[in-house]
This record gives structure tokens, sequence and C-alpha cells, in this order.
């Protein structure tokens, strides 16, 4: 273990410990944070309100329409000249989400990071090809300088030229790979058909910046033999590093110290119970630059407090199945992406690439899937290609209790991307 005294720590300890921090940061974000303290007086609170954790619930959300309402330094909590670096979101649309830290910002993001990785099974003596883009996106620079932290060798290669890639984790000597879970497929995939998969070292696959489920998890396992762990974070509360799978894959551990969880049913206005599903909800304990107070990640998720079989006692996640922003609706009914992805990786006749397209005719919503083949050759193969479309469509229907429209498609002809992947294609209104 990274840190034993917070991870192993008792649980009335880390909510001691949680309390101290929360009263902390509160005052702090009021005092120092504008946004935060005409929120607070609007409603009559006070920071000395907070007394237990559960008064959290009294502290109105941070949405990103909040961070972005208030771009680029409005919710900064310092001078600029204590901010030593920005990050930002990479969102497709409008002003994205700007980050502050100050320096003992980045150091106590850089220990979230070498946690995470010594969960997965990293040690000082990995080498870490980084796949992650680096810049305003927050994975590379994040997991670069965990690595660092951890006291490993980290080899900074950045996005693009897959082939180039595969050739340095070949010449390196690369034990540990840090990529999406879909570039991380696409580099395995490649590999495979450059014929040089069984010369690569890669024990350990460390992914993030997009959901993955454990049938994809499985199949990197088998086509790369490495180990795949998941890691999640977010640019409005500093990045990746909040919480991150063990050995045991039992769920994300989460870094209690410096975040504190709550999962919540939104309509509601509820605070749910252990192993209740609902919406994420992160508030910054440590953060200098920007403290962030309640803030909706949109991620559906729940939360255990049993002590993992690993030997931690922090608060697991489990992973990620959906956003209530991605959540597609279609004929009444709540599909996630996640759903049907989780039906399509289980199939080993079908390849590890997919796109989701939904359109709309006649008033009605068409859900379609298009999806590679395995082996190009079941293409011509009229019989066995027709019956393999029924299994894929029974098999949707089973879980999503909804008829889909199913496209087999040769090996490699869907795009692929080497930052976070676009699954899907929403075309309803914009075919009218």
């Amino acid at each position: 273990m990274f840190s034993p005294e917070i991870e192993t720590a008792k649980r009335e300890d880390i909510r001691a410990l949680q309390l101290e921090r929360l009263k902390k940061i509160v005052a702090y974000a009021y005092e120092r944070v504008p946004m935060y303290r005409q929120r607070f007086d609007a409603i009559g609170l006070k920071p000395e309100h907070i007394r237990t954790l559960a008064d959290i619930r009294h502290i109105p959300y941070t949405t990103k329409d909040d961070l972005r309402d208030h771009y680029p330094y409005g919710m900064f909590a310092v001078p600029m000249k204590k901010i030593i670096r920005l990050h930002a979101s990479s969102g497709t649309t409008g002003k994205p989400v700007v980050n502050g830290y100050t320096r003992k910002d980045l150091d106590d993001w850089s220990t979230c990071i070498a946690r995470i990785l010594t969960m997965a099974g990293a040690t000082d003596e990995d080498i870490f090809h980084v796949a992650f883009g680096y810049g305003l996106f927050t994975g590379g620079f994040g997991l670069h300088y965990g690595v660092e932290k951890l006291g490993a060798t980290v080899v900074p290669v950045s996005s693009g030229n897959t082939e180039r890639q595969i050739m340095l984790m070949k010449d390196f000597g690369a034990t540990a790979l840090i990529a999406t879970p879909s570039y991380a497929m696409y580099l395995a995939e490649t590999a495979k058909k450059l014929g040089v998969l069984g010369d690569l070292k890669i024990r350990l696959v460390c992914m993030g910046a997009e959901a993955s489920t454990a049938e994809m998890h499985e199949a990197l396992r088998q086509l790369l033999g490495a180990f795949p762990t998941e890691n999640y974070g977010l640019t409005e509360v500093g990045g990746p590093g909040v919480a991150g799978e063990c050995r045991e894959k039992a769920g994300m551990h989460i870094n209690e110290d410096m975040f504190y969880p709550e999962i919540v049913n939104i309509e509601q206005n509820k605070v749910l119970g252990e192993g209740e599903l609902g919406e994420m909800v992160i508030t910054t304990l440590t953060k200098e630059g920007m403290p962030v107070l309640r803030y909706r990640t949109k991620d559906i998720t729940s939360i255990t407090y049993e002590p993992c079989k690993c030997g931690r006692t922090t608060a697991r996640m489990s992973r990620v199945v959906g956003r209530t922003d991605d959540m597609l609706i279609i004929r009444g009914v709540n599909v996630f992406p996640s759903q049907i992805e989780s039906v399509l990786m289980a199939m080993p006749e079908l390849g590890k690439t997919y796109e989701i397209v939904v359109d709309r005719k006649n008033y009605m919503d068409i859900l379609e899937v298009h999806v590679e083949v395995g082996d190009a050759n079941l293409l011509t193969d009229y019989s066995k290609l027709e019956a393999l479309v029924e299994k894929v469509r029974h098999n949707l229907r089973v879980v999503l209790q909804l008829d889909v429209k199913v496209k087999l498609v040769e090996p490699f002809s869907i795009r692929r991307a080497e930052g976070k992947v676009k699954r899907v294609t929403d075309l309803r209104g914009k075919n009218a």
C-alpha cells in the first residue's frame, strides 16, 4: 500500500478526519469563493452550521453550469500567483470547465494517483507507457506525475501514431499501459495485426477517462494477457485519482481523505444508503486552488463501506453504469450504453468495437447497433451471418427489453479513437 495509515484506517477514524476537513473546506470556500458565499447567504446557511457529516445535505449542489458560468477563474479560492497549473475539460460545446492547482494540490493529486496505481499492482520497478493525451486534459499529466510519485519509470508518449506507440512499448520494455479502454483495446488489436503482440511485456493496464464494463476488461485481458484496472475521476474535482480498483476488482477504492462522496437521488433530494444506486456527488476536502462543494457528477453508481479482501478499509464505489445525461430513452425505455456493451463483449463471435445509432422514423425511435465481427469470413456466409444477427438481437432484447436493429460489419471498419471514444450518435431531430 502507498498510504497504509489512510487506506487501512478504522471507519470511525476516516469519518472523524472527513468531518474535520469538511468543516475547514466549507469555511474556506465561503470565505474565498464569491459564488459559495452568495449561495450560502441566500438560504441563511453559515459554515458553523456544518457540525456533522450529515449536515452536508444543507449545502446546495454545484453543477457543471455553475463552473462554466464563472469561466475562467471565478471559482478560484487563491490569487493567480499561487496557481501553478491550469487544466480544463474536453467538452465539445460551450466554454470548458477550468481547474486551477496550487503546489499542494498537485502533490495531493500525485499521491492519489500513486495510491491507485499501487492498488492495481504497480511497483517502482514498472515502466509506464502513458498513451493519454498531454495538455489541458487532466489524464496525461495526472497519471504522469502519479507514476513519478510512485517511483516508477514514465514514458510520456501521449496519444497518436498507433504503430509508433507499439514500437516504443516493445523497444522500451513497457510493463504497464495507461490509456482509455477503447484505445487500449485498439493498441492490442493493432499489435496482434502486426504480429508483435507476443513481443510486448505489458502486465498491467490502467484505464480511465471513459466508462468500461467488466466484459471489456476480460476481453482486453484475454487479448493482451495483462491485468486491467479502472480508475475514476473528473476535471471538475481535480482529475483522475478520486478512486481506483485493487487486485480484487470488487469496486474502486475512494481516496476518502481527499474526497467526500455521496450517492444521491436528485429528484427526491435524498442521500441514499450503502449499496443503493444513484448519482455520485463529490466534495473536495483538501483542494486549495478550486474547492468544490457537492459537485453533481451525473455518474450513476453505488458505494459500499465493507472492508475489502485486499485489506483496505476505504469506501468502494461500483463501476459507473451510466450517466444521467448519457441515458437514452427509447420508446419509453431507459437504455444505458454500458448495457449494450456488456451484451456484445460477452459474445466471442463479435469484435470489440461497436457504435450505437439512434434515429426517429415515422415518430418512432429506432435503436441500431453496429458491431464488428471477429472473423471477416463470416460476412460471406449469409446463413451464419443471419443467425448471428438474430442471436445478437435476442441477447440485447433480453437485457434491454427492447427490440434493436443489428448491423454486423467488417473488422477494423468502425473508426477508432485515440482519446475518449464516442459510442453514441443520436440523430433524432437532425434528420427531420
